[in-house]
């Protein structure tokens, strides 16, 4: 596999964290694996330019290190929904400028690894969705699941969105973003019994540790 997106199941579902994870799980295999982040909201403004917390930590995540214009060509300033941030920003999210950073990023490594906003459904704009990039990129789908009440509910109907909109569902990675959570073992053998694609991990709850010892708790294929 030499791309792949990453979803979740909402907002704080973990796509940031699961995607580090799975960078250093390649490269661990000794791939070149780098991270994208298309669209960014919620952005500090640095002497570099604008800098968003979740695309640096993909870009340090990364090997080779890619130059930060290409792995997040859209940096939006309000901490707000990417269709709010643009528009307030006075800025007009487009795919050709997505896919061209996509495509000079390819050139450099065995796997691209890109981060949507958000849950599946969240939109880039008032005319993009997320599952345009998807299709234009032709990426496989890999959906972070947060364990938390009600994520087999969440889990389930995004599966079924992104099966419905055409793109390819391929994995599925659980993320315990809630340690007081019940029956997390219990939750797991559910979605694991009803989401139809594998499972790519299961990353504990660990605030504290570095996000490269997570990449032995998933198992990406490629």
């Amino acid at each position: 596999m030499d791309k792949v997106f990453i979803t979740g199941t909402d907002t704080g579902a973990g796509k940031t964290v699961a995607s580090c994870a799975l960078l250093h799980a390649w490269r661990s295999r000794g791939l070149r694996a780098v991270g994208m982040k298309p669209v960014a909201s919620g952005c500090v403004l640095t002497e570099d330019g604008w800098r968003n917390d979740d695309a640096l930590a993909l870009q340090a995540a990364s090997d080779p290190m890619p130059p930060y214009a290409d792995l997040n060509p859209f940096a939006l300033p309000a901490p707000l929904a990417p269709e709010i941030a643009a528009r307030e920003a006075g800025v007009d999210l487009h795919l050709g400028a997505m896919s061209a950073a996509f495509e000079r990023l390819r050139t450099s490594a065995d796997v691209v690894l890109v981060e949507g906003v958000g849950g599946w459904a969240a939109p880039l704009s008032a005319t993009l969705d997320q599952r345009h990039l998807v299709e234009v990129l032709h990426l496989p789908v890999v959906l972070v699941v947060g364990m938390r009440l009600g994520c087999v509910n969440h889990a389930r109907l995004t599966a079924r969105a992104i099966e419905a909109d055409g793109a390819r569902l391929v994995g599925w990675i659980a993320n315990e973003v809630d340690p007081r959570m019940e029956r997390r073992d219990e939750n797991f053998a559910l979605l694991g019994a009803r989401l139809p694609v594998p499972c790519w991990g299961r990353l504990p709850y660990s605030p504290q540790v570095a996000v490269r010892e997570l990449a032995t708790h998933v198992s990406p294929p490629g």
